[in-house]
């Protein structure tokens, strides 16, 4: 126990070390910096050394025996709010409620999350389109807000800022891109407002965008939910040929549970005049996982309503599968994962895919069809890198035109 954590723990109780027995620690003995300050801990009960007559001092001390003795001094009447928001998961596993002392210590919380990315990407058409080489390069600034308005509802904000690091113009944009609460009224999991919304399993195979919306969740082993709301413009310009309309209108309900390492998930989305396919699209899924050690399979199966656009006959359906082995957590150095995807999607399968590469402008009204694979890595605590390739091609050919993208992603992710 570090010094300066001793005399601040004995200083919150209150009370003088001369009012209890002597201390009955070998280890510190009279004269010790500590001496009157764990003399005071003892004798009231927060700190009992390790059963052998030893304090232990020099010892480094876990994280569940720091949250005994903080829950002890809790009880004890002692000031330690702020040790108490730091240790509510071990606190709470001692069944010790802090939720009224997290808000008091700390009612706003503030992250962050910069990210770094460079892409290539070689797109090659056939017909009267040329073969050509393109890059981007961004840094994304992210700054979130987490309010606790009580305890059962919370505001999020997101500011995102993000600089062109390609374009000779240097374009730069900063925007309040999400803001919304969450909470529950009786049993019913509640939020509202503008944040991202993935639909499908993985990175969102049907739609992975800010949206506006209310979003209700109920059910534990059984999850069932609806959302309502429309889409909001996000990198892409939504606007339809019947009058410039900027957002999609949409609604989703969706199934899901696990059975043992068994996990599946069941939905139905249904978007008003998408713009890509210039009308509206109905699509169901299926899909299911399996963990088995340190992988996971899954598979996802899509049907749409759009069979035809523009008199053009078009693949109405879908499927995903992907392999992911293990996986890198942020706080945790060395950790990795690898994982692969292949995609066969029609164009109606998806209103706005979430992977890192251009498939809204390149396979929008064709569907598309290709393979992913990807790693990352945490070099060091909080800092995960990753790199992915993918190559897909059109499944549909419209005007002896089929676009096809080969695409490398790396990004260098910083949290804090």
């Amino acid at each position: 126990m570090k010094k300066s954590l001793v005399l601040a723990m004995a200083m919150a109780l209150g009370v003088t070390a001369s009012a209890y027995a002597a201390n009955p620690f070998s280890d510190v003995p009279a004269g010790h910096w500590a001496y009157d300050s764990v003399n005071k801990l003892a004798a009231a009960g927060i700190v009992d050394g390790y059963g052998n007559g030893t304090f232990g001092g020099d010892r480094l001390m876990t994280r569940y025996e720091m949250a005994q003795i903080v829950a002890k001094a809790m009880a004890k009447g002692a000031n330690v709010d702020r040790l108490a928001a730091e240790f509510a998961d071990e606190l709470d596993s001692l069944g010790v409620r802090v939720a009224a002392l997290e808000k008091k210590s700390d009612n706003v919380k503030i992250n962050a999350q910069i990210r770094a990315h460079y892409q290539s990407y070689d797109k090659g058409h056939s017909g009267e389109w040329n073969k050509k080489t393109n890059a981007t390069s961004k840094l994304r600034s992210r700054i979130w807000i987490n309010g606790q308005i009580n305890e059962d509802w919370k505001y999020v904000g997101m500011l995102q800022n993000e600089q062109d690091l390609i374009n000779d113009e240097g374009d730069e944009s900063t925007d309040f891109q999400r803001a919304f609460v969450t909470g529950r009224i009786g049993g019913v999991k509640v939020e509202a407002g503008r944040n991202n919304t993935a639909l499908g399993l993985g990175v969102g195979n049907i739609l992975s965008n800010r949206t506006d919306a209310v979003k209700l969740g109920f059910g534990k082993d059984l999850k069932v939910g609806f959302q309502y709301g429309k889409i909001s413009s996000g990198h892409y310009d939504y606007v339809n040929d019947k009058g410039g309309k900027k957002a999609d209108k949409y609604l989703a309900a969706t199934l899901g549970g696990e059975i043992g390492n068994l996990g599946l998930n069941a939905g139905y989305v249904k978007a008003d005049d998408v713009v890509k396919l210039a009308q509206d699209d109905k699509i169901w899924y299926v899909g299911a996982d399996y963990k088995f050690g340190d992988f996971t399979v899954d598979a996802t199966y899509l049907s749409s309503d759009v069979d035809k656009i523009k008199s053009v006959k078009v693949d109405d359906d879908g499927y995903v599968i992907g392999l992911t082995y293990k996986g890198a957590k942020a706080a945790k150095v060395g950790s990795y994962g690898v994982y692969a995807k292949y995609y066969d999607q029609g164009a109606g399968t998806y209103i706005h895919h979430g992977m890192n590469t251009d498939l809204a402008n390149d396979f929008g009204k064709y569907g598309f069809k290709g393979y992913m694979l990807g790693v990352n890595y945490t070099f060091a605590k909080n800092i995960v890198a990753a790199v992915e390739y993918s190559d897909f091609d059109a499944k549909d050919n419209y005007t002896g035109s089929k676009p096809s993208d080969k695409t490398i992603w790396s990004e260098v992710v910083f949290t804090f």
